[in-house]
């Protein structure tokens, strides 16, 4: 199940937090209950992806995106991400969040968030989303436009270009496996 009461209380918490710039990063902390826990006892990879929701949309509402996105009646959509697990998370282990845009290209906004218990990062995602409406997805540039901000993105990392490029050559829809009869 969705972790609702979660979410309410990061909105909740960060309604009238200090507004971040663009590229600044949204620190939270989270605790990792039984409830979140795989057959290993661990946080459930699926559930990693859930909780960084609960980072996502606080930092998408402290930059302006959420009131925006709501006046001008758009959506929002993970479009893709890639994530790597490094460390355990254990019942009842606290983690800190760390949840910040590192730019865009003519289609897609792309975040990167981490998990981190004391100094170590237990994960670490990149995402791909897009801004949408009626038509199909909103150039991002035009999101900073929209709000009065005159804002360029900043050249992509290597690494996340690189993973951008290898999933464009992926196929799609999948192609039938040749094994499958």
């Amino acid at each position: 199940m969705y972790p609702i009461f979660r979410m309410a209380k990061e909105i909740a918490i960060n309604w009238r937090a200090k507004p971040l710039g663009f590229f600044e990063t949204h620190v939270s902390h989270h605790v990792c209950w039984p409830w979140d826990l795989d057959f290993w006892l661990e946080l459930n990879n699926g559930r990693t992806l859930t909780m960084f929701d609960l980072g996502r949309v606080p930092h998408s509402m402290r930059i302006g995106i959420i009131g925006l996105v709501r006046k001008k009646g758009w959506g929002m959509a993970v479009a893709g991400v890639s994530v790597r697990y490094r460390k355990r998370v254990r019942a009842f282990h606290k983690v800190e969040m760390r949840t910040r845009l590192i730019g865009w290209d003519d289609r897609f906004v792309y975040m990167e968030q981490s998990l981190w218990r004391k100094e170590h990062c237990t994960g670490h995602m990149l995402l791909r989303a897009a801004v949408t409406d009626k038509s199909g997805i909103v150039a991002p540039h035009r999101v900073p436009e929209a709000m009065g901000i005159t804002l360029e993105s900043p050249a992509l990392p290597d690494w996340a270009q690189a993973w951008i490029d290898a999933d464009a050559q992926r196929p799609w829809p999948p192609e039938p496996n040749p094994y499958d009869g």
